[in-house]
């Protein structure tokens, strides 16, 4: 088998598919996204027992909660305003031009790759997918290696409810994703970590694809001297440690007052025992996906130790049956020499830090990599306003975590090293869409009279239009 000839030609397919309705309608449009829908419906069972069998324990809870139930509505929203979103948007001819008009017009741009990663493998499929089949394209998805059960699943099940000329799923190794990646797409979507996003970009550039990156980096939470720091406490506990950390905006590290340290760690500690009772034993925490990623986070945790770090764990106990259960553990005393500060945890370890003034807060979180997401958990208006202004990261949510994600109304992406791009909703119709600027010359007007050869009337023309420009 040649991943690339047989990629090459799935593309050569949807493209020529593509050609014979560049346009589709919106019932076209609307039939999809309503087989995605039955899909996700009709299977919701075999999907979390597909990721479960991958991740070695993921609660259908979770699976439901954050997978199923954000891909459907994602896909109601698309069949609520779709018919709207592709309508063309009537704009004014600038005073010079006038009586002409000028319109947006929105175009699927053609065939649209997806580069799915393996943490959220069914709502990082369906979300851009939903966005791309409201656009009008064809897409071809990509999926994770490392979640091969669901994978396969996700592939046979595309194939029985789309023709391949519409949706194809594609599994394989990193070959066949370096092979993805080089196709000549009209647009290119890539969920995962900054390091594959590199190579990514590297690969579309020679096509000049056009690329969103969703990437991830080190999203903070600040507790604010104004917080309600019980409640504040609690939510980032639960936006750690659903899916055991493993979210590209799970809050990687805590900024709290210098002197609510002993606080923070009692109200952690009982906020774990409150959502995830005999944790290691707990069917409801999940797993971490794989041996290497287990691998990796240990190594995280111990090198921080061994630099003078303190691991404090949150809970207590092992599960043989389950051997990839990591305890949520909090680490203290880190510095940023320490690779846990360095690298996106992904995971259910959570470095805090103490600041002395909130200004401080803000100061460090500044002077690093602009973030996936940030949390700022404060009351005060004045307070949050200032982090809001002198701090930048892909997306925001005030006094909890993660929900920003789940705004339709809101685009979702990264800024600078946390991605390009963003999606979801109208953005996600707009990312898959060239929405084409067009000017309607009107019968009678004046261009005629900036026609050379210039003399005298084309003078005063352009002394008019210098004037008022």
């Amino acid at each position: 088998m040649d991943p690339t000839r047989d990629l090459a030609d799935l593309l050569a397919g949807q493209r020529e598919a593509h050609a014979r309705d560049p346009l589709p309608a919106w019932h076209v449009r609307s039939a999809r996204l309503r087989a995605l829908e039955s899909l996700i419906r009709q299977h919701r069972g075999d999907i979390a027992e597909a990721i479960h069998a991958d991740f070695g324990c993921r609660p259908q809870q979770e699976t439901d909660l954050l997978e199923v139930f954000p891909s459907l509505s994602a896909i109601r929203h698309a069949l609520a305003h779709g018919r709207a979103w592709m309508k063309p948007r009537r704009r004014m001819a600038d005073l010079m031009f006038l009586p002409a008009r000028t319109e947006l017009r929105p175009q699927p741009l053609g065939v649209v790759g997806i580069i799915v990663p393996w943490n959220y493998p069914l709502f990082l499929a369906v979300g851009p997918l939903v966005d791309a089949l409201a656009g009008g394209n064809r897409a071809m998805v990509k999926m994770s290696e490392y979640t091969p059960a669901f994978s396969a699943l996700f592939a046979r099940l595309v194939g029985q409810y789309f023709p391949r000329e519409e949706v194809s799923v594609v599994t394989g190794d990193a070959e066949v994703a370096q092979a993805f990646s080089a196709l000549p797409f009209d647009h290119l979507l890539f969920t995962g970590s900054t390091a594959v996003g590199r190579h990514v970009m590297r690969a579309a550039s020679a096509n000049l694809t056009p690329v969103t990156l969703e990437l991830g980096g080190k999203s903070p939470a600040i507790i604010g001297p104004g917080a309600n720091f019980a409640r504040a406490v609690e939510r980032i506990v639960y936006g750690k440690l659903v899916n055991a950390g493993q979210t590209c905006i799970a809050p990687d590290y805590v900024l709290l007052p210098r002197n609510r340290m002993g606080d923070f760690t009692t109200a952690a500690r009982a906020a774990v025992a409150r959502f995830y009772p005999d944790i290691a034993r707990n069917s409801q925490y999940a797993s971490i996906v794989s041996d290497r990623q287990f691998k990796r986070l240990t190594e995280l945790r111990d090198e921080a130790i061994a630099a003078g770090a303190r691991a404090e764990a949150l809970g207590s106990g092992s599960d043989p049956a389950q051997p990839r259960r990591l305890l949520p553990t909090l680490l203290t005393g880190v510095t940023d020499a320490m690779a846990v500060m360095q690298e996106e945890i992904f995971g259910p370890l959570l470095p805090v830090v103490t600041y002395d003034t909130l200004d401080d807060a803000i100061a460090y979180v500044a002077a690093r990599p602009h973030p996936l997401a940030l949390y700022l958990f404060e009351q005060e208006a004045g307070a949050v306003d200032k982090v809001l202004s002198r701090t930048r990261a892909g997306g925001v949510t005030i006094n909890d975590t993660l929900y920003h994600i789940a705004q339709h109304h809101l685009p979702f992406g990264g800024v600078g090293p946390s991605g390009s791009g963003g999606y979801h909703g109208e953005a996600g119709f707009r990312t898959f869409s060239h929405i084409k600027p067009v000017f309607r010359q009107a019968r009678l007007n004046g261009a005629a009279l900036l026609n050379p050869p210039y003399g005298t009337r084309f003078a005063r023309m352009m002394a008019l239009l210098l004037r008022r420009g």
